[in-house]
């Protein structure tokens, strides 16, 4: 049975497209090379702050996000950010009697705007709140702690096979990878992608699903 489901936020939730915009104006480079660039460096799995050094070699990211605070143009996200599919399938699953959670890599400005957006969840969690960022097992582990106890009766959904389904799975928890967002197209692992219990290209699709496999898990009991 899955008893909750946790679910990544940037990629997943929200499209994180604003952020890379924002990013690109930020540094006077067009939109769509920094597009460009971030998918090469998806392409040969390096980490995706490697996308700002290719135009700002040995950029500290942190003493940016503080110049563009101080520049009035801090990173933000707000509802016009949230997927379309994101806000219904929450309420779905909370409909189910599942106890649903936010867990993802976001700074501490982030969680402050999620509980600001009003969604129908009972957890949120950031790397920066928690102490601890994906992929490391601590993470996990936390988001294990906040679902109840039980690894194998909670959900993890996630863009990206290498940050979210494959630490999920090896800390015990079951897996879903959505694919959207330059991670979920670009960065293909398919042996972890086989492993997952579900793979969607929505959101919209998911409370279906954990429906049908709890009534099985219920008549197999």
């Amino acid at each position: 049975m899955i008893d909750a489901v946790f679910f990544d936020v940037g990629g997943t939730i929200v499209d994180e497209s604003y952020e890379f915009e924002g990013w690109a104006d930020w540094f006077g480079v067009p939109r769509h090379t920094m597009s460009a660039v971030l998918g090469a460096v998806i392409a040969r799995g390096q980490d995706w702050r490697e996308t700002f050094r290719t135009f700002r070699p040995g950029v500290d990211l942190a003493v940016e996000r503080e110049r563009r605070a101080a520049a009035g143009r801090s990173e933000s996200f707000g509802e016009a950010d949230l997927y379309p599919d994101a806000r219904g399938c929450l309420s779905a699953l909370r409909d189910q009697g599942l106890l649903v959670g936010l867990a993802g890599n976001q700074p501490a400005h982030a969680e402050t705007i999620l509980r600001g957006l009003d969604l129908p969840v009972d957890v949120i969690g950031t790397s920066d709140g928690w102490g601890v960022a994906k992929p490391e097992p601590a993470f996990f582990e936390r988001v294990v702690r906040e679902g109840g106890g039980d690894a194998s009766s909670i959900l993890y959904v996630g863009d990206r096979p290498d940050n979210d389904a494959r630490p999920a799975m090896a800390a015990g928890l079951a897996a879903c990878l959505i694919r959207r967002g330059p991670w979920g197209h670009i960065l293909d692992l398919p042996d972890v992608a086989g492993r997952c219990l579900f793979r969607v290209d929505s959101l919209a699709e998911l409370p279906g699903l954990v429906a049908r496999h709890n009534a099985r898990a219920r008549d197999d009991y």
